[in-house]
């Protein structure tokens, strides 16, 4: 096929995907709205997409633009001259290489655990799972949602090779208390880990502005290392993250080494052998280009649209934020028995926003994830609009409500029980559709809400399956 044609075919399929542009999409993408951006970012990826981050000394301009990332990483966290780290492909990445480091320090451990707030991020039940080391969740204050410290420390123990918390939590945007986290940590000589994946490159920003930032960085005695994004705030393209040590020591057991075979010695940095540059290039270029003032700025842009939009919602009736934020992230809840907030996020979406569904745990109840971005400056007045008109038309159509015999159902099947074809018709039956106009998922998240947690992993697991079935 002609290239052109090739092109069209790509943007006609991108149609169906939810915008990433203009703010309506309040997860998964970060703009910041400046022009030219993207095609800087996609000219840099063009120019080193065919370099491989494999072989540092054969592709030098990688190792320098890497350092120089790094570099910038560590001086907006608080880091060191003995500050060191890696470009990773992503958050995930950056908490796996976190809890393996910690992991591989510590191989007289047999039984290998890692303390985590229970709102800590999922990646980190991820790596506990690929990595075979146990993860301890510590329950978070029921009302505030913040990391409890004293129940942190009472959890370790002398097989804990690593304790996290996070800066902010995704679910709800708060800060945890990482001094006292870090200071018992510390004092049992274990590793701490503050995830800033999705803070880690506003905060510094917002404390500049003169808001309310906990402290969180290396300038708190006891953190060890700190995971930041640059595809999140610092509006990179996607995948790039950077894992950060306080100094190499502390790095030096996530890298990978083996000579015990014919070919060239392997030694690798992170999870992946063959990287491409592009990302890391078109990385470099986004920074050099917004610079410091520039990330201030659109730091000041996403605070005020944060402000007007927690305003604005608690101004809803029925509507209510969790806690007490601390950074850009905001999740709103019911509260009024009258309507359901999936019915909401399905009306929103009808609206042309995207709001992320979250389902209960412990005390947090079934929430909407919004991630507010310097692009959504401007248009607060049209998306809480949009919100009001979608609580109203969901109070009009009433609460969804899951069939009885279902819900005895959901409660007492065995989750291993279930084959992937069953997962499969259940699936069709539902009509779930990711091509076309959004379909209704109210029905579909109420469901899931009624699933213990191994079930609903077990009916998305199938359901994913089925979706990666050409």
């Amino acid at each position: 096929m002609p290239g052109d044609d090739v092109l069209a075919e790509v943007r006609a399929l991108r149609k169906a995907d939810v915008p990433t542009h203009g703010g309506r999409t309040l997860a998964y993408v970060y703009d910041s709205g400046l022009a030219g951006v993207d095609e800087l970012a996609a000219a840099a990826h063009a120019a080193a997409s065919s370099a491989n981050g494999l072989d540092p000394t054969a592709f030098p301009s990688l190792l320098r633009m890497e350092n120089d990332l790094v570099a910038a990483a560590a001086g907006l966290l608080g880091g060191s001259a003995a500050t060191v780290g890696s470009v990773t492909s992503g958050g995930t990445e950056s908490c796996l290489l976190a809890v393996l480091a910690a992991r591989n320090a510590r191989r007289e451990v047999v039984s290998p655990n890692v303390v985590l707030a229970s709102t800590a991020h999922a990646a980190f039940h991820k790596a506990a799972h690929f990595f075979g080391v146990r993860a301890v969740q510590v329950p978070v204050d029921a009302e505030t949602f913040r990391a409890d410290p004293a129940a942190m420390a009472a959890a370790m123990d002398e097989s804990t090779v690593l304790v996290v918390a996070s800066a902010p939590s995704y679910a709800h945007g708060v800060v945890d208390p990482i001094p006292e986290i870090a200071a018992a940590a510390s004092a049992r000589g274990v590793r701490m880990h503050v995830d800033a994946c999705i803070g880690g490159w506003v905060l510094p920003y917002l404390a500049r502005l003169a808001e309310r930032v906990p402290p969180f960085d290396f300038r708190v005695a006891g953190v060890t290392s700190i995971s930041v994004d640059l595809h999140k705030y610092a509006y990179c393209p996607k995948g790039v993250s950077v894992l950060l040590h306080a100094d190499d020591e502390l790095r030096l057991p996530q890298y990978f080494a083996s000579a015990d075979w014919p070919g060239y010695t392997m030694l690798n940095t992170t999870l992946q052998s063959t990287r491409s540059g592009g990302p890391l290039a078109a990385a470099w270029a986004v920074l050099r280009h917004i610079g410091d003032d520039g990330y201030l700025r659109l730091a000041s842009d996403t605070r005020d649209a944060v402000r007007t939009i927690r305003a604005g919602v608690g101004a809803i009736d029925g509507l209510a934020v969790l806690g007490d934020p601390d950074s850009t992230l905001i999740a709103m809840r019911s509260t009024s028995p009258d309507f359901d907030l999936f019915s909401v996020a399905d009306e929103m979406r009808r609206r042309g926003w995207y709001t992320q569904p979250q389902f209960a745990h412990q005390s947090s109840p079934v929430n909407l994830h919004l991630t507010i971005t310097a692009s959504n400056r401007g248009n607060e007045r049209e998306f809480l609009d949009d919100l009001a008109a979608s609580v109203t038309a969901a109070r009009a159509a009433g609460p969804v409500a899951v069939p009885a015999e279902l819900a005895t159902y959901l409660a007492s099947v065995e989750p291993d029980a279930l084959t992937l074809a069953e997962i499969k018709a259940l699936a069709a039956g539902a009509s779930i559709s990711v091509t076309g106009e959004p379909a209704p998922m109210a029905g579909i998240n109420a469901l899931l809400a009624e699933a213990p947690t191994a079930l609903r992993e077990r009916l998305l697991l199938g359901f994913l399956s089925s979706l990666y079935s050409p």
